[in-house]
């Protein structure tokens, strides 16, 4: 009975293509850009889902928001979603319902807040978080939406985590969840995190380095750029930072082939504004630097040696260097390949896809690490392109299609 039952749910889901491309266009409509991220929340999304969800019958909805004045709700919405099964052992689908900014739009094909079919291949679509992050919120919603229009029960319950805020650090999203929420995923729950995956749908990640972001802030004397005596240029104090950077990562050079890169990497990134006229010499620069580091190596060595480098750099060009942290997110034990949730995944992906999968880990940050530092197993996993953050983001809505009848089949035990 129970292989029939998911044969039912499966065959339903093999026919969603437009179901998805509905829920994508209206996701992405509605934006979900944090306030960090110039938006006004996740609000407009969250009322969409719960509304959504509640047209097919399903009530137990359970809101953990996070007060937030910076947006017009006062709050930042994260919804826990339950579906019933025959046992109260859980598969956790976990969604994030914030993006990212569309960016440079003149390097968009398209408007990124229109969900749009490619003209050659309507299976192709795009738009901003059409991958990241909305392809898991819309098979999670799928598959709780076939369940209850075919009126099948599954053997395990299914629940559906929405969280705000990951693009921005998770303070008011799953960290703020599982503080106030403490113990709702129960041991032997299986944790679903599609955030990172491949287009093949053979990668399962299972292990994240941890994440240090750094502020540089070079303080100099600024004057007139005819008379570079008269001060201290910040901006070259800030150029050696950026440069010694490649020095910082020589010291950290173990290599772990589970990772890609497999490295730990120190990259510069974001440079705020100086002086607004070529003709004067700078005397404050703020930069800051993405540090993805390997399990093996303390977060608080790799912040020393940058602190070091700022303390050569200021003797050298006369400058004031400080190096302050904006994010700290140590690596947690990466979930083992034996874990349930692996496993499971791994069979539901062979029958489904008829993909063999492998485990490995990655740079990028997801919410599974903050499951794994409590101990619970979570296994990231998706079919997607892994286009996240970029012009033109793309998904397909087959891909979407396959995620649900995976996820739907880890329901069922055969």
């Amino acid at each position: 009975m129970s292989l029939e039952q998911k044969q039912k749910v499966l065959a339903a889901l093999a026919g969603g293509a437009e179901r998805v491309f509905e829920l994508q266009s209206n996701l992405t409509a509605l934006r979900g850009l944090g306030p960090d991220n110039g938006g006004t929340g996740e609000q407009d999304k969250a009322d969409y889902l719960e509304n959504w969800l509640r047209s097919f019958g399903i009530d137990d909805i359970e809101h953990i928001d996070a007060p937030d004045e910076r947006v017009p709700s006062g709050k930042r919405p994260n919804l826990i979603v339950r579906v019933p099964g025959k046992s109260e052992k859980t598969l956790w689908i976990l969604g994030h319902m914030d993006v990212v900014p569309a960016g440079e739009e003149s390097l968009w094909r398209t408007d990124p807040w229109t969900v749009t079919r490619d003209e050659d291949d309507p299976d192709l679509i795009y738009g901003r978080g059409v991958e990241d992050n909305q392809q898991a919120i819309v098979c999670g919603c799928m598959v709780a939406a076939a369940l209850k229009e075919q009126g099948v029960t599954p053997d395990l319950s299914l629940g559906l985590i929405f969280v705000s805020d990951e693009e921005t650090g998770n303070a008011y999203g799953i960290q703020h969840l599982l503080k106030e929420k403490p113990g709702f995923v129960k041991e032997g729950d299986l944790v679903m995190v599609p955030d990172s995956g491949s287009p093949d749908g053979s990668f399962i990640e299972v292990a994240e380095k941890g994440i240090l972001w750094l502020r540089v802030t070079v303080q100099g004397q600024q004057c007139h750029a005819s008379k570079p005596d008269d001060g201290r240029n910040a901006l070259v104090g800030a150029a050696a930072m950026i440069l010694g950077a490649a020095e910082v990562e020589k010291k950290f050079d173990a290599r772990n082939d589970i990772f890609s890169p497999n490295r730990s990497t120190f990259t510069p990134s974001k440079h705020e504004a100086n002086v607004p006229n070529v003709n004067t010499m700078p005397g404050r620069e703020v930069f800051y630097i993405d540090c993805r580091v390997l399990p093996c190596y303390p977060l608080d060595d790799v912040l020393a040696a940058f602190r070091e480098l700022g303390e050569s750099v200021g003797r050298q060009y006369g400058v004031d260097v400080s190096v302050d942290i904006q994010t700290y997110a140590p690596a947690s034990a990466p979930t083992p390949e034996d874990s349930g949730v692996v496993v499971a995944l791994r069979k539901a992906v062979k029958e489904v896809l008829g993909v063999e999968c492998w485990c490995g880990g990655v740079g990028g940050s997801t919410v599974a690490v903050s499951f794994r530092q409590l101990g619970i197993p979570a296994a990231v996993w998706a079919h997607i392109f892994e286009n996240c953050h970029t012009p033109n983001e793309a998904a397909r809505l087959s891909f979407a299609v396959g995620d649900a009848q995976v996820y739907a089949s880890m329901l069922f035990s055969d």
